[in-house]
């Protein structure tokens, strides 16, 4: 069944944290939904029902996007579902933190797959509609560490670095067609990411942001959805730095 009335938002790896924070807050401001994430589909149907209940519709799709083929199958079914594609948050992303001398190389190719390969295989995938539709929204998911860099995330920062790279990249090469693509890049965020951090670690991280508090996750979502919206059409190749001050 297509779903003709309301823009279509992707959310990649959108089960928890930032991205199902993402996904609801779009819905909220009347997007369709779609939810990905390999696993966690206790959470995934969670975040679908409070996705319907601001009266969109919203689907879930189980798909390793670190594969391009699982992402080739997941376009089509959205398409199939939908219609189209107006905005897709590459959201996906894992750590798997070491120091360069102790950091294996299944570790640094893990990260850099689910959190950098991905957004390609999206993105090439889901441009083709964009351009057709002759506008549309590209929004990838960085962070401070790709901006900054930081000790013992070699892989991760490298990942979100790159997601840099595609974001100015592609507002030169799709801006032609009215399509916008920008990045976030989130400092430290109240996530169960953070939360199992000790009390100490979170006190000395929380002396060095400006604001001296961690941020929320509507503070990532709600710049997200101004991103997605018309009312950010003139903005594209640019990375918002959401980090209450951490890198001043």
């Amino acid at each position: 069944m297509i779903f003709l009335d309301k823009k279509v938002a992707v959310i990649t790896g959108s089960a928890r944290g930032i991205g199902a924070g993402i996904a609801l807050t779009l819905a909220k401001e009347g997007y369709n939904i779609v939810i990905n994430d390999v696993g966690n589909m206790e959470k995934v149907d969670g975040v679908i029902v409070q996705c319907k209940s601001f009266g969109v519709q919203a689907i879930a799709i189980s798909a390793d996007v670190s594969s391009f083929s699982e992402c080739e199958k997941m376009v089509k079914e959205i398409v199939n579902t939908f219609g189209g594609i107006d905005v897709l948050v590459n959201n996906a992303g894992i750590t798997r933190d070491n120091l360069l001398i102790r950091m294996t190389e299944e570790q640094f190719d893990l990260v850099i797959n689910i959190n950098l390969k991905s957004a390609f295989n999206m993105c090439k995938l889901v441009a083709p509609i964009l351009i057709k539709k002759r506008g549309g929204r590209i929004i990838n998911i960085s962070s401070v560490s790709g901006v900054y860099g930081n000790a013992g995330q070699i892989n991760y920062s490298a990942s979100k670095a790159g997601l840099i790279g595609i974001t100015k990249t592609l507002s030169k090469e799709l801006g032609g067609r009215n399509i916008t693509v920008n990045a976030v890049a989130p400092g430290f965020i109240d996530t169960d990411m953070t939360k199992a951090l000790s009390d100490d670690i979170r006190a000395k991280a929380q002396e060095k942001i400006s604001l001296r508090r961690f941020g929320s996750i509507d503070d990532v979502s709600n710049a997200v959805a101004f991103l997605a919206s018309e009312k950010a059409g003139y903005i594209t190749g640019q990375v918002i730095v959401i980090d209450g001050g951490l890198a001043l």
